[in-house]
């Protein structure tokens, strides 16, 4: 079985592909299935969280790149931008995670919260896709650098 217990650069050539939802990618001791059947150990620090794009390896130097999975997710898109932050300030208050877009907030489906969003008057409609929420603003874990913060996105410095 491989032992991925070290992050290595995005950049780095992945030799195979490790497909998990958004509540495994905070798991940083657990068993998992390689998209090529491979069975794999991850053996990460504590409190790290993989992100999409992130790459793996073990002490052999092979590389695995992590793949947010497509998971069942509401988005959440507004008719004006306060309608829109109204929704996420509520979302918010109820320590939700959220991935902000342009436009739209994803978050994972909930029938308490659709009633509440629709309540707000945005529109919610149920998709099947990867979540990438926000990491929090006191977050401890893994960062990709200040081009990836939510204050760069909405300024437009980001790279994503």
């Amino acid at each position: 079985m491989l032992e991925l217990d070290r992050r290595v650069s995005r950049d780095a050539a992945a030799h195979v592909t490790l497909t998990l939802p958004w509540e495994r990618r905070g798991v940083t001791r657990q068993r998992v299935r390689l998209d090529d059947g491979r069975e794999a150990g991850v053996f990460l620090s504590r409190g790290e969280i993989l992100r999409g794009g992130d790459r793996l390896a073990t002490a052999a130097g092979d590389v695995v790149a992590v793949v947010a999975a497509p998971q069942p997710v509401m988005v959440v898109r507004a008719p004006d931008p306060r309608a829109l932050a109204s929704a996420a300030y509520h979302l918010g208050n109820r320590h939700v995670a959220v991935e902000v877009g342009e436009g739209w907030l994803k978050l994972e489906r909930d029938h308490v919260l659709r009633e509440m969003l629709e309540g707000l008057g945005v529109s919610v409609e149920d998709a099947t896709l990867p979540f990438e929420p926000e990491a929090g603003a006191y977050s401890q874990g893994h960062a990709h650098g200040p081009s990836d913060t939510l204050a760069a996105r909405m300024t437009g410095h980001s790279h994503a």
